[in-house]
């Protein structure tokens, strides 16, 4: 084991790293190396303790993926079956500590959910090499199937790593959480919700836009919620969802960095602190560095569309740096717009970042595209239909927002 600093890097996500697991690292390149990035880079995941075979694909029962991610104790859950799980629209509420989803140990073509999702709602997690497609599973428009695809719910010391995460009708991949629990001070609320969580190489793809959820149109992202903070988001792609690609609320903090943004439709990056849920509170700024990103826009990307929108009432310390965002045509975006409300939020451009994660290094924004393109994803090496429709998508700057799994094929078999 090797450790750097601000971040590990562990073979095949730490299965390697424990002499039980020899046999079952096989089933995935030796090459692949996982690097534990950001404030979560410290946490254990599930090494040490014991392994779990999944050994079935029904959705609950004994051998399943819900039986071993919901076992108690160190755990490091691999797979001896490849396929489709289907969690009939339970999802799965992780609150047992101290686990690590390796989903590299599959067979081809590797593990998906559909009909639900993962919440996370505990600590010291890694989920890595997964695919969770929720969808919309024939629900009626607007009749409350409100379903995320990756959610940490008060949650800390999380890794979600190299996931395809698409089709949620809420939003794909988010860190949530109260937004002031934990006493009456600031310290408190952010100990109080989801923090030091790492958000790493995922896609996050087409969250359905006029769907089940009860509001109508909610083709999301990822929702970064009020006073999260030690939060990085790194090496992911985005592609077609209409907002959200990436939502940060009232004082969060948080680097955004690397990221490749294609299609959004109305939001590229958004901050906003929303006086309404912040009432008997003092309103607090947010601190953000965006870094390496890139945003290409496509057939549903507004043409007004700035890099960055910030709206609401509090202001936001920001430092943007070697960020690329043009339209589908090649026109530059313009690099933020401020949404006028009464008080008018300020952004405060600073010079250095005003949180970064020890050791920890962006690349160049010219690199982005090809290296996500390349790496982002449940399986790069072994990719499903739907992710390389999705990364063609890109390529070619095809595809749009859709409604509706069934718009591009429905769920895998």
């Amino acid at each position: 084991m090797t450790k750097l600093i601000g971040r590990r890097a562990i073979l095949l996500g730490g299965v390697l790293a424990l002499p039980a697991f020899g046999a079952v690292a096989a089933t995935a390149p030796k090459s692949r190396m996982f690097e534990r990035l950001g404030w979560a880079a410290g946490t254990p995941g599930g090494d040490g303790g014991k392994v779990i075979r999944v050994t079935t694909l029904a959705g609950d029962g004994p051998g399943s993926f819900r039986q071993a991610v919901t076992t108690k104790g160190p755990r490091t859950v691999v797979f001896d079956v490849a396929g489709v799980v289907d969690l009939g629209r339970k999802s799965i509420k992780i609150v047992e500590p101290f686990l690590t989803i390796a989903g590299e140990t599959a067979p081809s073509p590797g593990v998906t959910l559909i009909k639900g999702g993962l919440e996370i709602s505990t600590h010291d997690v890694i989920v890595r090499h997964l695919r969770v497609r929720a969808g919309r599973d024939g629900a009626p428009s607007r009749s409350g199937w409100e379903v995320d695809g990756v959610t940490c719910w008060k949650a800390r010391d999380v890794i979600v790593d190299h996931c395809s995460i698409s089709w949620a009708t809420d939003e794909n991949l988010s860190a949530s959480g109260p937004r002031f629990e934990g006493g009456e001070e600031p310290k408190g609320w952010q100990e109080g919700t989801s923090h030091r969580i790492t958000f790493s190489n995922n896609i996050v793809a087409e969250g359905l836009s006029n769907a089940s959820h009860v509001k109508g149109e909610h083709s999301k992202g990822s929702l970064i919620h009020d006073n999260a903070t030690q939060v990085l988001i790194v090496g992911n792609l985005y592609a077609h969802n209409r907002e959200r690609n990436q939502l940060f609320k009232g004082a969060v903090e948080a680097v955004s960095a690397n990221n490749l943004i294609y299609d959004p439709g109305t939001r590229a990056m958004h901050y906003a602190l929303n006086a309404s849920e912040w009432t008997g509170h003092a309103w607090r700024s947010g601190r953000l560095a965006l870094v390496g990103n890139v945003v290409k826009g496509g057939a549903s990307t507004d043409l007004r569309l700035p890099f960055l929108i910030v709206e609401g009432q509090g202001d936001l310390d920001l430092y943007a740096h070697d960020n690329l965002a043009n339209y589908a045509d090649g026109r530059p975006m313009p690099p933020s717009r401020v949404i006028p409300t009464e008080p008018l939020p300020k952004i405060r451009l600073l010079d250095k970042p005003p949180v970064w994660p020890e050791g920890f290094q962006a690349i160049d924004a010219w690199r982005v595209e090809t290296k996500v393109l390349l790496n982002a994803g449940a399986r790069p090496w072994d990719r499903d239909a739907v992710d390389r429709r999705i990364v063609q998508d890109v390529r070619h700057g095809t595809g749009r927002v859709i409604d509706d799994e069934k718009d591009v094929g429905g769920y895998p078999s």
